[in-house]
């Protein structure tokens, strides 16, 4: 399969089919908590894919010359040490608290620049915006990532062969995507929490149970997009 052909895969698989807070169930606490308005969810939603793209290239860039078994960073350091030709390193144990530092970081960068830049959306937020720091679904992309850099782990998914490392641009897309998919989630979950404002709820329901409901039936309408990945594989040649 071409690199475009893979590439076309992994978005519309990270934006739709495998939408990471509507398929992984990921990142559901900004998804509930800042979807009350569109454009605080809008901006959430902007926010995220930053942070998630950020993290992402900063992520697979440690774990591709650094962190992974054989990376070639630490295997030259390995080698001229210990004067062994062969000498190799694996550092994955590292990957979690590296990508947590990572992702704190960038959040930190965008929290001073809508702090600067966007005083009112800064308020709006609330605590959601430094919440983005433990936001499941940007650590969920630095460990898929790294699934797919470590050789051998993309076992044939997102148009990836088996044992097929990633480079940067599937990494990138698929960050990219990834965030593309939140913000499509957040903002549609938004625009019907601004309806609900108008329609005469069950008492039981209002609130907490509503928001619940109606991310399931979101979630169970992204589940009919099952099975395009497979069939745009076979049209773009990838497929038996």
């Amino acid at each position: 399969m071409t690199l475009l052909s893979q590439l076309v895969l992994i978005a519309i698989g990270a934006a739709i089919i495998n939408n990471f807070v509507l398929h992984y169930f990921v990142g559901i606490c900004p998804f509930l908590g800042v979807s009350r308005r569109v454009d605080m969810a809008f901006g959430m939603g902007c926010a995220v894919t930053f942070v998630i793209t950020v993290a992402v290239l900063l992520s697979w860039t440690f774990t591709y010359y650094i962190l992974r078994p054989g990376a070639p960073l630490t295997s030259m350091i390995m080698r001229a040490v210990t004067g062994d030709p062969e000498a190799a390193l694996d550092l994955t144990i590292l990957n979690y608290i590296v990508y947590i530092f990572v992702i704190a970081s960038s959040v930190q960068l965008v929290e001073m620049y809508v702090r600067k830049f966007f005083p009112s959306l800064y308020k709006s937020f609330g605590v959601f915006l430094p919440l983005i720091t433990t936001n499941c679904a940007i650590l969920f992309g630095c460990l898929l990532v790294m699934k797919h850099v470590v050789v051998g782990a993309g076992a044939g998914a997102w148009g990836t062969a088996v044992g097929e490392v990633w480079l940067l641009p599937q990494a990138l897309t698929l960050a990219i995507s990834a965030g593309l998919g939140f913000t499509i989630a957040i903002v549609i979950m938004a625009g019907i929490r601004e309806e609900l404002d108008h329609c005469d709820v069950p008492v039981p329901l209002r609130g907490p149970g509503i928001t619940l409901l109606v991310a399931g039936i979101l979630a169970l309408a992204f589940l009919g997009f099952s099975g395009v990945d497979s069939n745009l594989a076979a049209l773009l040649g990838g497929g038996k």
